[in-house]
């Protein structure tokens, strides 16, 4: 057997109160001058971490938004020169951690990352930007986190609407890196027990928000399916889910839960196997295994519930199909604008 793995080389601060930690962080890499980032709505939370930095902080960046536009990049990037900033602290969710990496694929700077969702991007070397209403994905070191520190207690005002659509996110993440043409066994063993977690932690969530085990064991699922989008490509789902988010601007995490029931069924009836253990954790078939799980969480099925409306297929179909990532089943136009119809109308998956 020959494969290639690759890890992410971030230290991995696992545990509650683990962000006290923030400042010996900054010192062990040698940093006086945080950029504190985040989005409007995380702007007091992230405030309480840039005044407990005192001295280490040298400003506070709370315009973050969806999809990392690059306007906004850019605006972060002068105050940052600006204050002298010499690292990054981003707290919160995807928007954040991605301004962070864009920032930091520009100038180098350190970065120390603090999750809030379960989305996973923190440990990965992928960064997506928006540009003239499309967005691109790139692949480098350069946006890797040095630090992440994953602490449950952050996660309990989390609301459950986002907590379930972000553990469906990277839920996404770990199904696809099944059938990844580069996977290995280590990766397949993460993915499966990243998924694993999820199932058992996201129905408590919703039952129990503020159940700690269960965050606890979320934020650990996080961590493992998005270390599987670390190491190896991506495919159908997630060129689909950056097309509607990116040309559309659908909301990131509920895109990726209505669209992958359709883009796993999809892949399910040509690489069974693979996939099979998937479908041991959320039921045969797997497609509408995995919608029913996600309507019993209260997840979006429709896309034309997050704004998109029929109109929009055709185009839709045409962007995703354009320079496709690889995929076990073979893409063509017209089958993708039938399986984006079915997920519009909130149908049951293909497979």
């Amino acid at each position: 057997m020959d494969f290639v793995y690759r890890s992410s080389p971030a230290e991995i601060i696992f545990g509650s109160h683990s962000s006290e930690k923030l400042s010996d962080c900054m010192v062990k890499l040698g940093c006086r001058r945080a950029l504190v980032l985040s989005t409007a709505g995380q702007k007091i939370r992230a405030g309480l971490f840039t005044d407990r930095l005192g001295g280490f902080a040298a400003g506070q960046f709370s315009g973050a938004v969806m999809h990392t536009p690059v306007p906004v990049t850019e605006a972060a990037l002068h105050y940052a020169r600006q204050i002298g900033a010499d690292c990054l602290v981003a707290y919160g969710g995807g928007s954040t951690i991605g301004l962070g990496k864009a920032i930091a694929y520009r100038t180098d700077l350190l970065q120390i990352v603090i999750p809030t969702t379960y989305a996973g991007s923190e440990v990965t070397s992928m960064l997506g930007q928006t540009e003239n209403g499309l967005k691109t994905t790139l692949r480098s070191d350069k946006v890797l986190p040095e630090v992440v520190i994953y602490d449950p207690e952050l996660t309990l005002g989390l609301p459950v609407s986002v907590s379930v659509t972000s553990g469906l996110n990277a839920i996404a993440h770990a199904a696809e890196g099944l059938y990844a043409p580069d996977r290995n066994p280590v990766s397949s063993i993460i993915a499966v027990e990243g998924m694993r977690k999820f199932a058992e932690a996201l129905p408590k969530i919703v039952a129990d928000p503020a159940d700690r085990a269960a965050r606890t064991i979320a934020l650990c699922g996080a961590w493992l399916c998005g270390s599987v989008l670390g190491q190896v490509g991506m495919s159908l789902h997630h060129k689909i889910c950056h097309t509607l988010g990116g040309s559309f601007n659908l909301p990131h995490a509920e895109t990726h839960s209505v669209m992958l029931p359709h883009t796993i069924g999809f892949n399910a009836a040509v690489v069974p196997e693979l996939l099979a253990p998937a479908a041991a954790i959320f039921g045969k078939p797997l497609g509408r295994g995995l919608q029913d799980f996600s309507r019993g969480l209260g997840a979006p099925i429709a896309l034309r519930d997050l704004g998109l409306t029929e109109g929009d297929l055709d185009r839709a179909a045409e962007l995703a199909t354009q320079n496709p990532y690889a995929n076990p089943r073979p893409l063509d136009r017209q089958a993708i604008r039938a399986m984006l119809r079915r997920a519009w109308a909130g149908l049951t998956p293909e497979g």
